[in-house]
């Protein structure tokens, strides 16, 4: 209506002619959704769910329950406020292969995920007859949760420039409604011309004041912002060990209820930051084979003390330390080397382009490249610091990967789920002896770059004997 306004303002009826234009849309709009709930329908059988939908074309579509890997409910805030919620049927494949059923009612959405994981283990088809409920579970047990004060804490740490972004997104339209150019240095000159040139007049200590008042508002906006998007992603943080597997509630405006099947967990990542580690905070997810919004990881612990993810880990079937007797093993020093001398190399060009651009067009003196030569010295020390922290280890049942200095990672892949193993060498890596481990997770990937070549073919032997050996068909699940 806006934007009909907007065209027709030059004539009388403007405002009427804006006003037909909404109402036939939302008309037209109506009809359409009218239409396709009239002509969507979902049935569910004794071995898969079918779904039609179409107005005049017809589509079907059948998903077996031995595809499902996850089946979990989610509600933004007016579906929430209706008492509508959104089923997803997780396959596993991602992208338009996944399925979802909107809009149902709250008990019909937990009644529907109840039936088709019972159907997935076997329950008996009568056990649903005459819309029986399913058989009870055995009360869940309590894993983690999140209270006020802990996302207090967690939204400190989160500290996010999303609201500059939106910002900046915006000036670039306000020229289009007003006569002025937000990004135009003149604009703000001739602005601050008048009521603003007494900070001109405050000297360099003025001047400082004011960078400082700049920067902090800069910092109170981040952190603001981080406390909301922490508020609104895990409100009511709750993590439960269930028959069916781990369920994980989270959200204010919208809630998500995801169940997690255990048996289906292919490994961990346990991460931290530069400032919380100090505190000691981590954060802990876990890489299944069904996806969470698009993600192959589930967060079920975002902020948490090490001995709280233990417990977690444990339930999981995986440990966050490797076993007695293992080894943790460092990679390749060349490795580290080559890299550095490769990132050195990169800003070498960068400061000989700025030095020969600079001295062409007379700007400025060259000795301003001498910038990108320093960034590039830092960048080469960095890569030979970090081989101190590049470690792996080898267990019984988990391979382990421990990286980072600032904020280091851990990465905890059972051997036995690994789908794949890769070694990989480039022109330089074969020349200088080590390789690429890459490890194929059904949830997604794992790589140890920079392994002595000798290493990544012990790792590769081991960990292909574990996956030979083991007969997936009867594991649970």
């Amino acid at each position: 209506m806006v934007a009909g306004f907007f065209a027709l303002r030059d004539q009388s009826w403007a405002i009427f002619g804006a006003i037909g234009i909404g109402l036939a849309i939302a008309a037209i709009t109506a009809g359409l959704s009218y239409f396709s709930w009239r002509r969507f329908t979902y049935t569910v059988d004794a071995t898969d769910i079918r779904v039609e939908s179409g107005i005049l074309s017809r589509a079907a579509r059948s998903v077996p329950f031995e595809r499902i890997q996850d089946v979990s409910l989610e509600q933004a805030l007016i579906p929430r406020l209706l008492g509508l919620v959104q089923v997803r049927f997780e396959t596993g494949a991602g992208g338009k292969d996944e399925l979802a059923l909107n809009y149902l009612a709250e008990a019909e959405g937990e009644r529907l995920r109840e039936v088709v994981k019972a159907r997935k283990d076997g329950v008996s088809e009568s056990s649903f007859e005459g819309g029986a409920d399913t058989p009870l579970e055995a009360p869940a047990e309590t894993l983690f949760v999140m209270d006020e004060k802990r996302l207090f804490t967690f939204g400190v740490f989160e500290f996010s420039l999303a609201v500059f972004a939106v910002l900046a997104g915006l000036f670039q339209y306000v020229e289009t409604f007003a006569s002025i150019e937000l990004w135009n240095a003149d604009f703000w000159s001739d602005s601050l011309a008048g009521p603003g040139s007494w900070v001109s007049g405050l000297g360099l200590v003025g001047q400082i004041i004011g960078a400082i008042a700049g920067l902090i508002t800069f910092v109170i906006l981040g952190s603001v912002t981080g406390l909301v998007r922490t508020f609104l992603r895990d409100w009511g943080f709750r993590l439960e060990r269930t028959e069916k597997g781990f369920r994980r509630r989270r959200g204010l405006l919208t809630k998500t209820d995801v169940v997690m099947p255990v048996h289906r967990v292919q490994a961990l990542k346990m991460t931290t930051g530069f400032i919380r580690r100090r505190f000691g905070w981590h954060g802990l997810k876990v890489v299944s084979l069904a996806q969470d919004s698009g993600a192959a990881s589930h967060d079920v612990a975002p902020f948490a003390k090490v001995d709280e993810l233990r417990p977690i880990a444990k339930a999981a079937g995986f440990a966050l330390d490797p076993s007695a007797g293992s080894q943790w093993h460092r990679g390749s020093k060349k490795y580290r080397f080559d890299s550095a001398i490769i990132e050195f190399a990169v800003f070498v060009l960068i400061a000989s382009g700025v030095a020969t651009g600079l001295t062409i067009s007379g700007a400025a003196s060259p000795a301003f490249a001498l910038i990108a030569l320093a960034a590039g010295c830092l960048f080469a020390v960095r890569q030979m610091f970090l081989w101190r922290f590049d470690f792996n280890a080898l267990g019984a049942r988990y391979f382990f990967v421990k990286q980072g200095w600032l904020a280091p990672k851990l990465d905890v892949a059972s051997r036995v789920k690994l789908q794949s193993v890769e070694i990989a060498q480039g022109p330089i890596s074969s020349r200088r002896g080590y390789a690429t481990l890459k490890l194929g997770l059904a949830g997604g990937t794992l790589e140890v770059e920079g392994l002595p070549v000798a290493r990544a073919h012990e790792l590769r032997s081991a960990i292909l004997s574990s996956i030979a050996k083991t007969d997936f068909s009867e594991l649970a699940g």
